[in-house]
Formats: structure tokens, C-alpha cells, sequence
């Protein structure tokens, strides 16, 4: 099958962009042909960077270039404000520009919360109808739509809850020891700075866990994009050079690319997400790759996966923190329990390969073979085998 997607990529930074490319990387892996419209920047093979995030040519101008590609599907990552104006409006154009030249459209709504603003609905309503299929991550997130939208033809149908995938593979080896971090109980806090992350509360609590264990050390690897949330960054780290136990406090900066992150987040005992709002988390993915067990705020969607998981501990208000990171780094039965949990769970339901054929199974609910019994045939230069897409 050959797919075209529309999303921003690497090496812009953002979650839609690794998603992509780890979902980009996974069907190909099955032998599908692909390839990427994203923003000016993007890179990589099979990309074209065409768009900028406001332009008012954004529909046409994907378009144009996409529909030359002859795919047999397009897949929009979709989030609000990356693709036009007035909250990315001009996706529903493209989708219709779509419908009209006889491609079929699959989008992956990544922010779905359980109220909808009015301009959600509004583009949401488009969207839905207009798509062969709509992917969500979490069954609240389907049942939302529904709430709202139920009515429409086909609705329950064209739903698919695909959980968000996992990288298969493991801790990166000696990650501690790379850092310095050697006999260290190490808590992470880790991605980017923004107010509702929370971070402020795992530092301003740190104190508590340090007079307590003397091993105990908090990593702080983050950053902002451009000057984005750059007075919370100002007060983040006042906050941090002030705190009572500030040698055992790391901050770690640079651009982290992906081996280095994943040896960051594989040298922790535990990463502490404290989010005050979210969907979903692609950090706990991140996490999860590295089999490292994560604490989270009582935000839904993180209940749901923790529960699913059982790969960390979710604290149902602030004060619980100290005492929950206290826990994941002293009991070793139960840390080492988190991680047996989250070896099982991606290898058995959350890896990429396991997610990447659900989507192909999505595909194909919106592509129609118009010459009966066919096979599609499609050959890596590099690789000997097919594998059915």
C-alpha cells in the first residue's frame, strides 16, 4: 500500500513529529511504500517540507504536491493549530479537496478531551464526516465523539481506538554510569517546559524525598521551543538553584537527540510526569521504551495506561508525590514488578509492529481495490522478503 501522511517531522521539534516518524518507520518495516507532507524543515527520505503552520495556501498546497504521489490513502496526524489558521480550519478543505480527487482520508485525532470547546466541534463535525476513518488512542476519547457526534452516518463504525505505539527497545546499557550517576536513586523529570507539566510541584516537594534518602537525586532534562513559556522556564529554574538540597539536583541541556534522551530517561529510577492537563503522553511512551516506570497525575488517560500497563503509579493529588517517588525507588519488588509489567505490555499489545498492522487494518476499511482480487507487491532494495500490507 502506498501512504501518504501529513504531519510535521523530524528534526522539527514536536510529539506529532515522532509519532510520525516511528509510525512512518514501523510500515515500512511490513513492506509498505510511504511518504511525508510536512512543514519547511522536515527531513528525511520520502519527505517533502511544503508548508508553513499559518499559511492560508496550506490545503492547496499539500494538495498539490500529495495527490502527485498517487496514494492509495492519506493519513493526517492531526492537532489543533498546525495546519492553518483560526485552529488549522483549513484541514477540513484539504480533506474535501481529498474526497473530491477520490482519495481516501484517515486522521488520528491526538487531542481529544472529554468536553469539546465550541471551534472543536465545529472542525471536528467536518472532519469526522468527510474521513473513511477516525483514530483516537483511548476509548474515553471514542466515546466522547460519540457523545457529540454520534448522529452522524457511520459514526461508531469509523471510530478505531489504536493505543499509542512503543519503540521495542529496551534500556540503553550503562546509562547511569554515562552520566555520573552512579549509585544514585535517580527522578526524572524530563520534555518541555511548559506550566502545565507540573514541574514546579516535583521540585518544590524534592526536599521532603531528599531528608529522607540520602541517594536520592532529581534529573532535570528540558527545554523550551524558541521563547515559548520562557518566564515559567525563568521561575523553573530560580526555583531549582534555591532549593535547600541543590547539589543533588542535575539539570541537563542540549538538544538531545534521540540516543541521548534515551540514555537520559534509561539512567532513571522513576519519571514523574505531574501534568495538570493531556490526552495522552508520548513521554510515557518514551519512557516505556526504556522500561523505566513512570508517576503520574490522576489525568485520565494517564489512569487508564498506568492501569493497563501496570508499568507505574498514579498520585491522586499533590501531596501523594513524596511518598509515591519514595516508594518506586525503595521497594524493589515493586519497581521491579513496574518493569516486568512494561516488558510484557509492549512486547504483547503496545509495540510499533503490533500498532503498525492495526493501522494497515484501518487502511484498508477506507481503500477500495478496483480490480478485484489484487495484491499489493513492494521490495525494500535492501530487503529480500515481502510481508502482506
Amino acid at each position: 500500500m502506498r501512504i501518504g501522511f501529513v504531519s510535521t517531522y523530524p528534526p522539527i521539534e514536536c510529539g506529532i513529529a515522532t509519532y510520525t516518524d516511528y509510525l512512518n518507520e514501523a510500515l515500512r518495516t511490513l513492506e509498505n511504500e510511504t511518504f511525508v507532507i510536512s512543514q519547511l524543515g522536515a527531513q528525511g527520505q520520502g519527505v517533502f517540507p511544503v508548508f508553513k503552520a499559518q499559511s492560508q495556501s496550506f490545503a492547496s498546497d499539500v494538495y498539490t504536491t500529495s495527490v502527485n504521489m498517487t496514494p492509495d490513502i492519506m493519513h493526517i496526524q492531526h492537532e489543533y493549530g498546525l495546519y492553518g489558521t483560526q485552529r488549522g480550519v483549513e484541514i477540513v478543505e484539504l480533506i474535501l479537496r481529498y474526497r473530491l480527487a477520490q482519495v481516501p482520508v484517515v486522521i488520528t485525532l491526538h487531542t481529544v478531551y472529554s468536553e469539546l470547546k465550541r471551534d472543536e466541534q465545529i472542525i471536528l463535525k467536518h472532519v469526522l464526516d468527510e474521513c473513511s476513518a477516525v483514530i483516537v488512542h483511548e476509548e474515553f476519547q471514542r466515546e466522547t465523539l460519540l457523545r457529540y457526534f454520534g448522529d452522524m452516518p457511520r459514526m461508531a463504525e469509523k471510530i478505531r481506538v489504536i493505543e499509542h505505539g512503543i519503540r521495542e527497545m529496551g534500556p540503553v546499557p550503562d546509562a547511569k554510569k554515562k552520566l555520573g550517576l552512579e549509585g544514585k536513586k535517580v527522578i526524572l523529570l524530563c520534555g518541555y517546559f511548559r506550566p502545565t507539566k507540573g514541574y514546579h510541584k516535583i521540585v518544590d516537594c524534592f526536599s521532603r524525598i531528599a531528608e529522607q534518602d540520602e541517594d536520592a537525586v532529581l534529573v532535570v532534562a528540558g527545554k523550551t521551543r524558541n521563547v515559548e513559556y520562557d518566564e515559567y522556564r525563568r521561575k523553573l529554574f530560580l526555583q531549582l538553584n534555591e532549593s535547600p538540597f541543590v547539589d543533588r539536583i542535575e539539570i541537563l541541556r542540549g538538544q538531545f537527540p534521540q540516543h541521548t534522551f534515551d540514555t537520559i530517561i534509561s539512567a532513571a529510577d522513576v519519571v514523574v510526569l505531574p501534568y495538570e492537563v493531556g490526552a495522552q503522553s508520548g513521554m510515557m511512551a518514551q519512557c516505556f521504551a526504556a522500561g523505566v516506570p513512570v508517576i503520574t497525575s490522576d489525568l485520565p488517560a494517564f489512569r487508564i495506561i498506568i492501569e493497563r500497563s501496570g508499568g507505574g503509579l498514579v498520585c491522586e493529588k499533590d501531596e501523594d508525590y513524596p511518598e509515591t517517588i519514595l516508594r518506586a525507588l525503595n521497594d524493589r519488588e515493586l519497581a521491579d514488578g513496574m518493569k516486568k509489567n512494561i516488558r510484557q505490555y509492549v512486547s504483547e499489545k503496545a509495540g510499533w509492529s503490533q500498532i503498525a498492522q492495526q493501522h494497515i487494518d484501518a487502511y484498508h476499511s477506507g481503500v477500495t481495490v478496483p480490480y478485484g482480487k489484487a495484491r499489493y507487491v513492494y521490495f525494500h532494495e535492501s530487503g529480500p522478503e515481502t510481508k502482506g500490507a
